[in-house]
């Protein structure tokens, strides 16, 4: 497996993992109990994502400003779907704010890796 299939398989792995973890109807509860915290949660599922989408894209756009507006798009296109997704799971619901937060994540760990690949060159 060359580098590039590995980046792609990391992708659409992580994908099928958001797919079956929003097909629960409950989720395991995490220790630590705070306002607003699956909005943090869905930040770094996403913020992951983001890397992700970076690392399989970079294969194919050599312009990285092209680069992290397409691993910000479809890491917040994948958020919409996925929320759209949760709306017909018994438990679950679609939330906006949890599509926001996802932005946010992806939008984050792309700005940091475009940040980062700006400074090498």
């Amino acid at each position: 497996m060359n580098l590039m299939q590995r980046d792609t398989f990391f992708l659409l792995a992580y994908c099928g993992l958001i797919f079956f973890l929003s097909s629960q109807s409950k989720l395991i509860d995490t220790p630590l109990d705070f306002p607003n915290k699956d909005k943090l949660i869905h930040a770094t599922a996403y913020a992951i994502m983001g890397y992700a989408a970076w690392s399989a894209f970079r294969h194919h756009i050599e312009k990285h400003v092209l680069l992290a507006l397409v691993s910000v798009l479809f890491a917040s296109m994948y958020g919409v779907s996925d929320e759209f997704h949760q709306s017909f799971v018994v438990g679950r619901d679609a939330d906006v704010w949890d599509w926001l937060a996802d932005t946010v994540g992806a939008s984050f760990m792309v700005a940091v890796l475009y940040y980062r690949r700006s400074r090498t060159i």
